[in-house]
């Protein structure tokens, strides 16, 4: 259609409705016009696309097999398998009544479509929709936040780094890096690493104290730098953390989680690159996971 913005991929949809007659309705308006299309027949199997996925838009049907519509709606937002800027979208047999669009915006949805569609009414919304959640990913993608944890990404570790060194150096103080990982217990089931790494994501925002800088590194690896602490305290600060979000897990105790460290007394006596805290830090995880009788362990010098 001449009047699409220039989409930087086709825009991924995903439809979670039992009914065939109603999905194929839908899905023979978005195919042609760009849009990728995904099925799921049951409100479970569409919270487990999601999490896979990552859609750019939901369609949900108002009644499922296994609940309602607006339940998964609000399920989807608060685990949260699709973020803030992702349209849902709900789906009636029927016109939609007041009171059924308001229900619909309190779950989290941001609007409601009735049978028979407006082909290009609906072309139009989603068009609109997906135009503003890509302009949002470009945000974040250029900024220093990762989308999945809503933590510091990479870029964001480094300059905070850089910040917090300076600051130690001008005033005298200990700076420490502590990096977690989380044990998976099969790294090929993304869903499950998903929501593994934002519930470690979660934990560390509830658990950590607020002069820390906390971030993303990897796969499931967090780090968190600590002004203000020396080695002992990097223990300390490791095993406390590592105590709340263990007792924050589904299961209390049963997340397997490993540590390494690194820890500078005093700048100004002992410069040192904040970004060689990170990189020492996590040679130190490297270490306490190859190594079955210690959950943390300190960066040694000599180590790479």
């Amino acid at each position: 259609m001449e009047h699409r913005a220039r989409q930087p991929r086709p825009p991924i949809v995903l439809i979670i409705d039992d009914q065939e007659w109603s999905t194929r309705s839908l899905e023979s308006i978005l195919a042609p016009n760009g849009f990728a299309v995904m099925r799921a027949y049951t409100g479970k199997k569409g919270l487990e696309r999601a999490a896979i996925h990552v859609p750019d838009a939901v369609f949900i049907d108002i009644s499922l097999p296994d609940g309602e519509g607006l339940e998964f709606c609000r399920m989807l937002r608060d685990k949260p398998l699709v973020g803030p800027e992702t349209p849902i979208i709900i789906t009636s047999p029927e016109r939609p009544s007041r009171s059924q669009r308001l229900a619909a915006l309190r779950a989290g949805a941001w609007d409601v479509f009735g049978y028979p569609l407006d082909a290009e009414e609906v072309v139009l919304r989603l068009d609109a929709y997906a135009q503003a959640k890509f302009a949002s990913e470009r945000s974040r993608n250029e900024g220093l936040l990762d989308p999945l944890t809503g933590l510091y990404n990479l870029r964001g570790l480094e300059r905070r780094a850089d910040e917090l060194a300076s600051w130690a150096y001008r005033e005298r103080r200990a700076l420490a890096c502590v990096v977690f990982a989380a044990a998976v217990p099969n790294e090929d089931d993304e869903a499950g690493v998903i929501g593994e790494l934002k519930s470690l994501a979660s934990a560390f925002r509830a658990s950590g104290r607020i002069s820390d800088t906390i971030g993303r590194l990897g796969k499931t690896e967090i780090a968190v730098l600590a002004p203000s602490t020396d080695a002992p305290g990097a223990v300390q600060l490791a095993e406390r953390l590592a105590a709340a979000i263990r007792q924050a897990g589904p299961v209390p105790g049963a997340i397997d989680l490993r540590a390494g460290f690194d820890a500078v007394a005093n700048v100004r006596e002992s410069p040192v690159d904040a970004r060689d805290l990170l990189k020492r830090a996590t040679i130190a995880l490297r270490k306490s996971k190859s190594n079955g009788n210690s959950w943390i362990q300190p960066f040694e010098t000599g180590e790479s």
